[in-house]
Order: C-alpha cells, then sequence, then structure tokens
C-alpha cells in the first residue's frame, strides 16, 4: 500500500525538439525531492534527443534505445532509481517497479491535466512520476503515420513495438524515481 499526494505543478505547453516532459519544477522550497532528482535525467535525455533529432529522425530512435538506459542509469545512484515507462511500451525494458505500474494505469483512466505524484512506499522510500505527454515533434517517431525508414527501423529494432498511433496531447508516459525517505 503506498499513499499518494498530487503535486500541484502544470505542464508546459511546449517543447524543444524532445519527447520529454517539460513539468516546471516548482519554486524552490515546494519542490518535491522527486522533481529535482529527475531534472538531470530529464534535461539530458532532452539534449541527447535533441542531438539524435538534428541527424535524423532514425537516430532519435537509436538515442531512445541505447542513451536513454543509460542516462537513467547513470543518474541513478545513492539509492536514487528512475527510468521512464508507459503501458504501450517500445522497450519491454521500461517497465519500472510495480507502483510506477498501478500510477500509470491511473494516469490511462484520466482524460488530460495529468499531474505529477509523489508517494510513500512501503518500504519508507518515496516514489514520484512526472507524465510525458506527446507533442507534436514525438509524432515522428510515435504518430499515427510514420516516414517508411523510420516505421523500419522501428520494426528492426523493436519487433513488439506498442508506441505509435499517438497523437499530439496523448498520454505517452511517466518519467518514474524511487528514492530513499526521510530519516
Amino acid at each position: 500500500m503506498h499513499t499518494i499526494r498530487m503535486i500541484p505543478v502544470l505542464l508546459a505547453a511546449s517543447l524543444v525538439p524532445a519527447c520529454t516532459s517539460d513539468a516546471p519544477v516548482p519554486e524552490a522550497g515546494d519542490a518535491d525531492p522527486g522533481a529535482e532528482l529527475l531534472a538531470p535525467f530529464k534535461k539530458d535525455l532532452k539534449a541527447a534527443l535533441k542531438a539524435g533529432m538534428q541527424e535524423g529522425v532514425t537516430n532519435a530512435v537509436s538515442v531512445c534505445k541505447e542513451q536513454a538506459p543509460a542516462l537513467a542509469d547513470a543518474n541513478s545512484v545513492d539509492g536514487v532509481q528512475m527510468g521512464r515507462a508507459s503501458h504501450r511500451r517500445r522497450n519491454p525494458g521500461n517497465t519500472g517497479p510495480a507502483w510506477v505500474g498501478e500510477l500509470v494505469n491511473d494516469y490511462v483512466g484520466q482524460d488530460g491535466d495529468w499531474q505529477p505524484v509523489s508517494v510513500t512506499l512501503d518500504d519508507g522510500r518515496r516514489g514520484y512520476v512526472e507524465p510525458i505527454v506527446v507533442q507534436p515533434v514525438c509524432l515522428a517517431c510515435h504518430g499515427e503515420s510514420l516516414a517508411p525508414e523510420v516505421a523500419e527501423v522501428i520494426a528492426d529494432e523493436y519487433p513488439d513495438d506498442r508506441a505509435t498511433g499517438f497523437r499530439a496531447g496523448d498520454f505517452r508516459g511517466v518519467f518514474w524515481v524511487e528514492y530513499p525517505g526521510a530519516d
């Protein structure tokens, strides 16, 4: 069992070319520690995706496959674990802990206005998720109609892909972080 506390943070309306959430971090002193822990991962992933997109959409697929998990691992230190998860995964390894799956399912049932959520886990650890909302640039790899070369790369890299067919504004998944609770 875990206790859920909604964090009143608005999602940003625009995105620099990268399919990442731009949920603003609350004012200093009000920020959830989970938001602060996720910020470097999101920043690094956004930069990697932007660079990948500049080299072509098919390159961005490789960034997501190779660099995104490595960036999550690099930021998972000192008892902190983080990553991405979705109800319609491209990479079967992006599942996250069970508590993340429960929250993803809760988001799927919502009609917009997805807000970050902070939870206290049974073992005293904390968890935090931020929703990822599909931005127009995301449609090149996650939309209803993909360029043939993009569809081919995705089919080769992810034969069981379930992460296409989205529209701008759809719920895509979450960034998640689990970290030690206060002593």
